[in-house]
């Protein structure tokens, strides 16, 4: 970011919640970057960027697919970058129709099951190139369980086969890939963008103009993101829609550039590299599926084709590697590397099908292991009273939070939907170390692994996660031992042999050198591996998590890595270690053009190097080191050898970026504006108001607001979003407990407009009462012009802001009613994150009821505006206009 002319914070407020990465784009403004931030509020991001440009929560992709539209129809687009790197001259399969044809729907689509039969997304000619999702059924209320799993292709997303792609260099067929984004994109106007996000024409043209004046060949623009993208009902293609400008505008794979993905805390991306999600396993490879992958042949043969071009096609030798890694001698080839001791998805088992399992008395057991969903979860009066149904409940943290006490003094112990003496479920506190307390590596933004050494020793009977696990993994073997029961045989066999300390904490580094990978035979046994590229199907690497290999490369701990940036070149390879192969910018091919000379002196990066034969420069080039531009390989000799001199995208199927998807994305090829669940704003675009393939739950304890259009939508007129402060963590277990950072921000608040105030009778100060389908909550009202009202569709949309970090308890130093309370269950089907940036209420001076007055005031909202389960989730707007019949056909 340091190296880019022009940073875009969107869906971010950098400055307060990364105000350690935010120090690059200080250094790039001061080398005369521009800084603009577009968010719902003013922020201290926006008072020290150029300039702020407010928008209406939810609508970012009308305001990129808008900025998509003036690149294409102002001829700004990198033409050389594009042609050469995108799969834009890619011709579509003639039967795909797209959302401006179909009314916002896209071709394949079934109304009764809310999914996509996909087949017409795929390239022309192309007979492998796309995955129709099986039949789905019903769980927990949520349609569609199998489609719910969401990304389920791993990072190179599905096989596809490219020997017969057929392509027009011209760029000129409308089936083109640039022919389709061109259209689908071209009602995407500045007036769109000023009738939707309430932004007006100049500010639009401002974006615009700045975005592409520090494009091309000298210049490069950033664009960085966090929760505020992430967190919608379309959030991935919020994401896809500005991947889709960053590579119209030659901005990706080159220094200044990208896509940057802020990560809230310490390990956030090491939690879903090495993951806690339940449908990947360690670098992205998918978890299987049952019916789907019931063998590893077939495991392997979905989730990637020996056919296609670069390196996913080599899945089989990380996934081999990884069952070794677990499973060591017990995994053989002769039982298939121990495949069968993988656990299958039956569907979606993430959090909120979990709580909702739990309401409905199938899960017995719960974990909660540094998460706070009593607070920090959507619908936490839904994630409360699932505790409640549980026999028993493990907390490990450092305090007693709103999720190990909730059953003596959560906000339903005080309304009487619960009574203690009533609640059945066993709650066992177990004492956690901080993170100064305990040694490992953490994952940064940026994929950057660093190692945190112990500072001291954690405090009584406190342990690390570490230890814990290792000790409960010993515990469970030590009763299953002599076991001749089949289902134990996974437990049994695990390699679980770390050395430990005279505390019995295991060793952390030996964990990370697991991770990193071994050789197992030939004249290199048992020495570490240096770069995924070594590991092989035949069994003879083991290693836990393959874009991790080569940060222990010859033994050593390279995360530990901490000499400055004074001494060492630009990309500072030698501070700590990123993945993969400690490249510190993904796709760097991409940097030079197709000719391997760097697309300007001033963005130099990597290049082709005639006389040494091979890619130099200030990176580790992402490309093999010895294939030469122009190189033309025949494309069935799949995986790397198959990838041309031109094909920078090496995890990419076909070696392109993708402008248009394919495959691998469940809710359309191309992102396209659909409202929130709840919107007082109709889709100016589409008759289509919400996107048809969220995940939703239609149950009587998860009402939806009415949106635009329908009756009772006047009941909650207004749109809450939700935020974090600097002076709190997450759901407040690291903040709420210690004095000071409590007396900095005592009380739970909310952001009002002065309008907004004016026309509801909000005193400064004072109390306020916010009212949802799910619940009301109380805050301390602040009457600041951080919030804009905005025009929208001749409306004036006020917007509330709503901090995250405060819950109801009696053992913090502070406590307050918890935004997240207010919030319903909507998933994005894609990565299965909730909508919990936008969402609709009603606001009224005071402070709300108490005890059964509460809830007897949200139904009445809730009668008043006529909400039952069949609010808002319906998959189709509207069944019966026109294109359904014929999409049910395709």
């Amino acid at each position: 970011m340091a190296n880019a002319d022009c940073i875009i914070i969107q869906g971010s407020n950098m400055a307060e919640c990364h105000p350690v990465g935010f120090q690059w784009v200080a250094e790039a403004k001061a080398r005369g970057a521009k800084v603009i931030h577009v968010d719902p509020r003013f922020t201290r991001t926006s008072a020290v960027a150029d300039r702020h440009i407010p928008i209406r929560a939810g609508s970012d992709v009308v305001l990129l697919g808008a900025l998509i539209n003036y690149v294409i129809s102002n001829d700004l687009w990198f033409k050389e970058y594009v042609s050469a790197y995108t799969n834009a001259a890619t011709l579509v399969h003639e039967d795909y129709r797209d959302a401006e044809d179909l009314g916002g729907l896209f071709s394949g689509f079934d109304p009764e099951t809310g999914a996509y039969d996909k087949s017409s997304w795929g390239y022309a000619e192309d007979e492998g190139g796309s995955i129709a999702e099986p039949g789905a059924s019903s769980e927990h209320g949520a349609d569609a369980a199998a489609r719910a799993a969401g990304h389920s292709f791993g990072s190179g997303g599905p096989a596809l086969e490219h020997a017969q792609v057929r392509r027009d260099d011209t760029l000129q067929d409308p089936r083109t890939v640039f022919q389709i984004v061109k259209r689908h994109y071209s009602r995407y106007t500045p007036e769109m963008v000023r009738d939707m996000c309430g932004i007006d024409v100049a500010d639009f043209e401002y974006l615009a103009r700045t975005i592409t004046e520090n494009s091309g060949r000298e210049r490069t623009t950033c664009f960085a993101y966090a929760v505020g993208w992430t967190q919608h009902s379309l959030g991935a293609q919020f994401i896809r829609t500005a991947a889709i400008l960053q590579l119209l505008l030659g901005n990706v794979g080159r220094p200044g550039g990208g896509i940057m993905a802020l990560r809230g805390h310490a390990s956030i991306q090491g939690s879903t590299d090495i993951p806690t999600l339940f449908n990947l396993l360690p670098g992205y490879l998918p978890m299987p599926s049952v019916g789907r992958h019931d063998t590893l042949s077939e495991y392997l043969g979905a989730i990637a084709s020996k056919q296609q071009k670069g390196y996913w096609a080599d899945a089989d030798a990380y996934t081999v590697s990884l069952l070794k890694a677990w499973w060591g001698d017990a995994a053989t080839a002769e039982n298939d590397w121990a495949y069968d001791y993988l656990p299958r998805l039956t569907g979606a088992h993430g959090t909120y099908e979990t709580v909702m399992g739990m309401l409905d008395d199938e899960v017995e057991g719960y974990f909660l292991l540094g998460q706070n969903p009593a607070v920090g979860s959507a619908h936490g009066r839904m994630q409360r009273l699932g505790m409640s149904h549980l026999k028993w409940l493990v907390v490990r943290d450092l305090n007693l939070i709103e999720s190990a006490t909730w059953w003596k003094d959560g906000p339903e112990i005080e309304s009487g939907e619960l009574r203690t003496e009533d609640i059945e479920t066993e709650v066992f506190f177990l004492p956690a170390a901080t993170h100064v307390e305990k040694a490992g590596s953490f994952t940064q933004t940026q994929r950057l692994l660093q190692w945190r050494h112990q500072a001291v020793s954690p405090p009584g009977e406190c342990q690390s996660e570490l230890q814990f696990f290792f000790e409960l993994g010993q515990r469970i073997r030590e009763k299953l031992a002599g076991s001749d029961d089949e289902r134990d045989r996974p437990l049994l066999d695990l390699t679980w042999d770390y050395p430990t300390d005279e505390h019995g904490d295991p060793d952390p580094e030996a964990v990370l050198a697991e991770i990193n990978g071994r050789h197992l035979a030939g004249p290199d046994a048992g020495s570490p591996l240096s770069a995924y590229t070594e590991l092989r199907a035949d069994g003879s690497t083991a290693a836990g998590c393959w874009i991790y290999t080569g940060v222990y490369a010859g033994g050593t701990n390279h995360a530990a890595n901490r000499t400055p940036g004074r001494e060492q070149g630009p990309a500072a390879p030698d501070w700590g270690w990123a993945w993969p192969a400690n490249r510190r910018i993904l796709y760097n091919r991409a940097s030079a053009d197709p000719a391997g000379r760097p697309w300007s002196e001033r963005k130099k990066y990597i290049w082709w190097d005639q006389e040494q034969g091979r890619w130099v420069g200030d990176d580790v080039p992402d490309f093999p080191l010895d294939r030469a531009p122009g190189s033309t390989p025949d494309p069935a000799l799949g995986g790397p050898a198959a990838l041309s001199g031109d094909d920078p995208f090496i995890m990419q199927s076909d070696g392109k970026g993708w402008l248009f998807a394919p495959t691998g994305l469940v809710d359309g090829p191309l992102p396209t504006h659909y409202e929130a669940q709840e919107s007082p704003v109709a889709n100016a675009l589409y008759p289509q108001q919400q996107n048809p393939a969220r995940l939703r739950f239609p149950r009587p304890d998860n009402l939806s607001a009415p949106s635009a259009g329908t009756s009772g939508v006047e009941v909650y007129p207004y749109v809450f979003t939700t935020y974090r402060l600097t002076e709190h963590h997450t759901a407040g277990g690291m903040s709420r407990w210690l004095p000071y950072l409590s007396e900095l921000q005592p009380e739970m608040f909310c952001e009002v407009s002065p309008e907004l105030a004016a026309e509801r009778g909000l005193e400064p100060y004072g109390w306020a009462t916010i009212i949802s389908p799910r619940s009301a909550i109380e805050a301390k009202v602040i009457v600041t012009e951080r919030m804009t009202p905005l025009a929208v569709g001749g409306h004036t949309v006020h917007q509330i802001g709503l901090p995250y970090h405060w819950g109801v308890g009696t053992n913090a130093v502070v406590s307050g009613d918890a935004a997240n309370d207010l919030l319903g269950v909507t998933l994005d089907p894609n990565v299965q994150i909730q909508e919990s940036k936008v969402a609709s209420c009603d606001i009224r001076p005071g402070r709300r009821p108490r005890g059964a007055d509460l809830l007897a005031l949200v139904a009445e909202y809730q009668a008043r505006a006529g909400t039952t389960v069949e609010t808002g989730n319906q998959a189709v707007t509207d069944p019966a206009r026109e294109g359904i019949d014929q999409t049910r056909e395709d």
